[in-house]
C-alpha cells in the first residue's frame, strides 16, 4: 500500500538501513518475518519501519485502557428538595450532597415546586442557602444562592467540590 517511489527504512532496533524502493524494503521485512510500516508519509522521502504491526497494535491498545484507568470523570448528581421540608429529611440530604462533594462529583440541588409554592421561590431560595451554608467547607466560592435559576417549576444551583474550581 505504500505508493511513494522511494523510501527511508528504519530497522526494529531503530538503525536506518537507507533510502530504497518499497519493495526492496518489504523484501528485507519479510526475511525478517516482521512488516514494513509507512509511520512518516508526509517526510521527504516518506519514512517506514520494519516492525511486528499486531505487537505494535497490541501495545498501543494496552496504553490507551492504562491512560484510561487513571482518568476521573466527573459525573453530576443531583439532590432533590421540596421547599416544605422536615429538618430531618434535609439533614439527611445534605449529608449525601456532603458525601458527592467529598467524593469529587459536581451536585446540582434541585427545589421542586407544586402548586401554590410557586408563588413564594424565596422558600427555594432560603434551602438552597441552608444547603450551601452546611456545605461551604467543601465548595468554591463560587455558589451564590442568588444566582440559582428558576426554571418551570424547579430552582437549581450547581455545586462543584474546591479542587475542581477553575
Amino acid at each position: 500500500m505504500i505508493r511513494a517511489r522511494q523510501v527511508r527504512i528504519i530497522d526494529e532496533e531503530g538503525n536506518q538501513l537507507g533510502i530504497m524502493s518499497p519493495e526492496d524494503g518489504l523484501r528485507d521485512a519479510n526475511e525478517r518475518g516482521l512488516d514494513l510500516v509507512e509511520v512518516a508519509p508526509n517526510a521527504s522521502p516518506p519514512v517506514c519501519r520494519i516492525m511486528d504491526y499486531g505487537k505494535y497494535r497490541y501495545q498501543q491498545s494496552k496504553r490507551t485502557k492504562e491512560s484510561k484507568k487513571n482518568q476521573h470523570t466527573v459525573t453530576v448528581k443531583e439532590v432533590k428538595y421540596r421547599p416544605k421540608i422536615d429538618g430531618h429529611d434535609f439533614d439527611y440530604k445534605t449529608q449525601h450532597v456532603r458525601d458527592f462533594l467529598e467524593a469529587g462529583n459536581k451536585v446540582k440541588v434541585t427545589i421542586m415546586f407544586r402548586g401554590r409554592e410557586m408563588a413564594h421561590p424565596e422558600y427555594g431560595q432560603e434551602i438552597i442557602q441552608r444547603v450551601v451554608n452546611g456545605v461551604k467547607d467543601l465548595i468554591g466560592n463560587e455558589a451564590d444562592p442568588k444566582r440559582c435559576k428558576l426554571e418551570g417549576r424547579q430552582m437549581s444551583l450547581v455545586l462543584s467540590p474546591k479542587g475542581s474550581a477553575k
